[in-house]
Parts: C-alpha cells; structure tokens; sequence
C-alpha cells in the first residue's frame, strides 16, 4: 500500500468518523429535546391532576359543611318551633295570672 492511499484511507476514516460524531450528537440532541417534552408533559399532568384533586377536595369540604349547617338550620328551627309553642301556652297562663291578680285586688 502505497503513502497516497494510507493517506486516503485515513482521510476516509476521520469522515467517517466525523459523520459518526454528527450522528451521535443528533442523536444527543433529540433524546434531550424528547426528554424535555416529557418532562414538561409530566409536570403539566402533575399540576392538572393536583388542580383536579384540589377542587374535589374542596368540594367535598362544601358538602360537608353544607350539610352539617343544614342539621344545624334544621335543629335551631325545631327549637325555634317549641319556644313558640311553649310562649303561646305560657301565654294563656301569664293573661289568667293577670287577670286572676287583678280581680282579687
């Protein structure tokens, strides 16, 4: 093998190389910008999910509350229903009282 195709043969290899080299750093580039995108996917899926999550939270926390101030409601017009029937019965008592109190002065 003669100088000029040693020369050759090495100047064939440094391309090749260098072809191998672009190829391998396309390659980087592509697996990072891939790698980026599912990053940001899955952050975005995260912060859905969490902001899902939240509001059922706090809807269920709603209902809760909704609820229990509705036995509350429910419980102080009960109690409202027995003063008013226990005014209007002592009622009658205190206007007998008054009249009794009145007629034997």
């Amino acid at each position: 093998m003669g100088m000029s195709e040693v020369l050759r043969s090495i100047k064939t290899a440094e391309q090749d190389a260098e072809k191998r080299l672009s190829e391998a750093q396309e390659k980087a580039s592509s697996i990072v910008a891939d790698a980026r995108r599912q990053s940001t996917e899955l952050v975005q899926s995260a912060a859905d999910e969490s902001v899902s999550l939240t509001q059922k939270i706090l809807d269920d926390a709603r209902a809760k509350a909704q609820g229990e101030a509705d036995k509350v409601k429910a419980q102080g017009a009960k109690e409202v229903d027995g003063i008013e029937s226990n005014s209007s019965s002592n009622q009658d008592k205190a206007v007998q009282m008054v009249v009794d109190a009145l007629t034997s002065a």
